[in-house]
């Protein structure tokens, strides 16, 4: 079994065509690919899709096989991105990551908490979705994020915040006049829902609503702060996110506290456990300034 029929596995699974995965992902002709797969389910000995005219669907083998092959592939992932890092010149590079948005607050602290080491280290710093800063780590590629605590990987989180949830609306709607915002005020809006690619903020905001007995039908999904805030503008919805919104606002929209008891959603830094840079080591036992 070779690397590549575990990336083409993947890909197919992911995809559910192979016509797609070959075109789209994998950039070869759909029989070479149709063959790489039935060789692969030859060595499993199982079958691991059953094909159809809709495409093709992961059979209990398949289902079975994914998140090993996920995981074997984060693995060789990980083992070479340590490689390359152990290739590089000396000096060592520390690799930051930020729920985007967030950068804005915690870099600087970050950053103060790194400054005995700065003329020793260079930092790269970027910014994603909480999931994909959360493969990164798993994958070698980050040394630390701050982001949501995302279930489903191998790190560890520490909490540095916890924030509250607030009510975005048009800067002209009618619920501005309030100094706080009802949650059966939610009924009969538009109601701009956080997707499953931020699945930590759709499930605080989701158990809220549920709590209060609140029915909301939501038309739009959204992955960003800076969608939210674009779709509240133009269609005129409500939308419930983080209280760091408030530092980015642009002048279309606006927001009003929650009135009782109101939602919160950590913010935390992660890492992996396995990660053994003496940077990230000193980092922790630091950590505490950050909230300082």
């Amino acid at each position: 079994m070779e690397l590549r029929h575990l990336r083409y596995f993947v890909a197919v699974a992911e995809t559910g065509s192979l016509t797609v995965a070959a075109e789209k992902r994998l950039h070869t002709s759909q029989p070479s690919l149709s063959r790489q797969i039935r060789d692969l389910e030859d060595e499993v000995g199982a079958e691991l899709f059953s094909r159809s005219a809709r495409g093709v669907e992961l059979t209990a083998a398949g289902k079975a096989f994914l998140d090993h092959a996920r995981l074997a592939l984060t693995q060789v992932d990980a083992a070479t991105e340590a490689a390359r890092r152990a290739a590089r010149p000396a000096k060592p590079v520390f690799a930051l990551g930020f729920l985007t948005g967030q950068e804005m607050t915690w870099l600087p602290r970050a950053m103060q908490v790194l400054r005995d080491e700065l003329p020793n280290i260079d930092v790269t710093v970027s910014s994603h979705y909480s999931p994909d800063l959360a493969d990164a780590l798993a994958r070698g590629k980050l040394d630390l994020a701050f982001l949501r605590a995302e279930p489903g990987f191998d790190l560890d989180y520490r909490v540095v915040s916890s924030e509250k949830l607030v009510v975005l609306m048009p800067s002209d709607h009618r619920l501005t006049e309030r100094t706080a915002v009802r949650p059966e005020d939610f009924a009969g809006e538009t109601f701009i829902m956080a997707s499953n690619k931020a699945r930590v903020l759709h499930e605080v905001i989701a158990r809220y609503l549920r709590e209060k007995g609140v029915s909301v039908t939501s038309t739009h999904g959204v992955d960003n702060l800076a969608m939210a805030m674009s779709l509240v503008a133009s269609t005129r919805g409500l939308a419930l996110m983080p209280e760091y919104a408030n530092n980015l606002l642009p002048w279309s929209v606006v927001s009003r506290p929650l009135e009782g008891d109101t939602p919160t959603i950590d913010l935390v830094v992660g890492y992996s456990r396995s990660n053994t840079s003496p940077v990230l080591k000193l980092f922790l036992s630091k950590a505490e300034e950050l909230v300082g």
